[in-house]
């Protein structure tokens, strides 16, 4: 996806997204942030990278870790803007650091995490093999990465209306809310187009990442990637 299009896109709805993200899943993208946090539990990662932090909600649903320090990037400024009030208003300050940057070009040294993370980002890479093989180089041998991202469900009925309402009623109460008219058209369309499942797995493993898993949530709506560095 072209980076300054999807930069434009995200600062343009930034003052509405987590309304909408709330609005749009009922409420379960909370819990879903929380079942991909679980798995970083018995790595007990000390420095975390959070990738497409966007208002920063996945940054700070980290802190049930208890992390000494978490770094946010993202490229969309306004969003990070909105994260820095979240994180400043939680006094997490001295432990969320959110900063400009591209998945694929991470200005950090090789090895510098525990564990990198991204929620609801990475179809929004440019190059997402490109930006997974970033990811698996900062993180230390042993570290983890966790990817949460939208799915598509499989099974009859809820299949179909799922997809209904994605295609039809998804967009159109995302124009009424944001007033954008590409933002929620653009949603699932991105979802539709991504590689999930196994073809996901497949290149996270191209991209360097061994023990990878999926798990499934809410009928496959949601599905959160696992991979370790060795």
């Amino acid at each position: 996806m072209e980076k300054q299009y999807v930069r434009s896109l995200f600062d343009s709805i930034a003052h509405r997204y987590d309304l909408l993200n709330h609005l749009l899943s009922g409420g379960i993208d909370f819990y879903w942030r929380r079942r991909a946090i679980g798995h970083l539990e018995s790595l007990r990662p000390k420095k975390i990278l959070d990738v497409a932090t966007g208002t920063a909600d996945f940054a700070i649903a980290t802190m049930r870790l208890h992390p000494e320090s978490v770094v946010g990037v993202d490229i969309a400024e306004e969003m990070l803007k909105l994260g820095r009030q979240k994180i400043s208003k939680r006094s997490l300050d001295r432990i969320i650091s959110l900063q400009s940057g591209e998945a694929e070009h991470l200005q950090f040294s090789t090895g510098s995490f525990d564990a990198a993370i991204v929620a609801f980002g990475a179809r929004n890479f440019e190059r997402l093999e490109t930006g997974l093989a970033e990811m698996r180089r900062v993180l230390r041998p042993g570290g983890r990465i966790v990817v949460l991202e939208f799915s598509r469900p499989r099974v009859f009925p809820f299949k179909q209306l799922y997809f209904f309402y994605f295609r039809t009623m998804l967009p159109l109460i995302g124009r009424i809310i944001s007033k954008h008219h590409e933002a929620y058209d653009y949603l699932p369309d991105t979802v539709m187009k991504f590689p999930e499942g196994d073809e996901f797995l497949t290149i996270l493993t191209k991209a360097g990442f061994n023990d990878t898993k999926e798990d499934r949530l809410t009928f496959g709506v949601a599905t959160i990637y696992v991979g370790t560095k060795v």
